[in-house]
């Protein structure tokens, strides 16, 4: 089972993800090959290598057209129906739709809007239809049957989108989190936009505050557009499996090593055999020799002193648990936005 964990410490947005994904080994030609099939205003992507805060990570942009920028808006549905028609794979166009219409009922209760009234301001879209839509077709070109988050910080502060000045999480990114695990963040920014918690929503099958049990294949490393102060702005993607070989392996360590204790503990029996050859002479005991002399003064009367002395000797040498003879016993006392204007994370 090939399993995709999503290390979100630094937040997560919709390029980071797409990035991190085919740093981690997702094949970018399929991805940008499919994406070609949108019919979406005209569209580049940019994959270059940047460090932050000393880790190495790839960097995408979604460039546009200047001459020809967008003018129009997207509503959700379009954008469903455009998915649909694209003849994406199934798992991918699965994806997407869920990714995306997790956004888009989190819009719709912000705004109280119809679902299909739902509108993406175009340049926002096309970062986010190409973002989600390339994450999906990243996790399908990955084989991915199990998508993993840790927690989610979300950032503070406040942000300025088309609708003004609005508070970090973003109320959109903040319904979405709803169910989901977020971790705490002092940092007075948006460290995860709506389209990032859009595919954390859609996407994942669950959440871990630390890595999977499996065995890692690859990592990867997605950067964000600003730099952190204390810290690398990247989301890292760590692939991994579980397959029946490694119960087997777990299996044959246990039983070699069950097998290797009891070599070792059949070796001591028999040296210690060999060396006590079982001596046995019983003379009505186990080696116990048990001296009872007790001085009974029975005064009768208080005139007759009665003395007696009782001891037996038990000649019988047994061999103890581990092979040795065991030694004598004295018998006695024992002492734990919006989708729609998406801020570069």
């Amino acid at each position: 089972m090939k399993i995709v964990y999503l290390d979100c410490f630094s937040g997560i947005a919709g390029d980071m993800t797409l990035a991190a994904l085919v740093d981690a080994g997702a094949d970018k030609d399929y991805v940008e090959q499919e994406l070609a099939k949108l019919p979406v205003d005209p569209f580049t992507l940019r994959w270059s290598r940047v460090t932050k805060r000393g880790v190495s990570a790839l960097k995408l942009d979604v460039l546009l057209d200047e001459e020809n920028p967008p003018k129009h808006h997207r509503h959700y549905k379009d954008i469903a129906e455009m998915i649909v028609r694209a003849g994406f794979s199934e798992k991918a166009t699965a994806l997407a739709l869920s990714i995306f219409e997790k956004i888009a009922i989190a819009e719709a209760k912000i705004h109280d809007v119809p679902v299909e009234r739902v509108h993406f301001h175009e340049v926002g879209a096309i970062d986010s239809i190409v973002d989600v839509i390339g994450v999906a077709l990243a996790l399908d070109s990955l084989e991915a049957d199990k998508i993993i988050s840790s927690p989610v910080p979300l950032g503070s502060g406040s942000i300025r989108i088309d609708h003004g000045v609005y508070p970090v999480p973003a109320p959109a990114t903040l319904e979405m989190m709803k169910g989901i695990p977020v971790a705490e963040s002092r940092l007075r920014m948006e460290l995860t936009t709506p389209t990032g918690a859009g595919i954390i929503a859609g996407a994942a099958t669950g959440f871990l505050i630390s890595l999977p049990s499996m065995t890692v294949d690859s990592i990867g490393y997605g950067a964000g557009t600003r730099d952190l102060a204390d810290q690398p702005n990247v989301l890292r993607v760590v692939i991994g499996h579980t397959e029946p070989y490694l119960d087997k392996w777990h299996s044959q360590h246990e039983l070699h090593h069950i097998e290797h204790v009891h070599e070792h503990a059949h070796h001591h029996h028999h040296h210690g055999e060999t060396h006590h050859e079982h001596v046995h002479h019983h003379s009505d005991a186990h080696a116990h020799v048990h001296h009872h002399d007790a001085d009974h003064e029975h005064h009768h009367h208080g005139e007759h002193a009665h003395s007696h002395s009782h001891s037996h000797v038990h000649d019988h040498h047994e061999a103890g648990s581990d092979g040795h003879e065991a030694p004598p016993h004295l018998h006695g006392d024992e002492t734990a936005e919006e989708s729609a204007c998406d801020t570069k994370h």
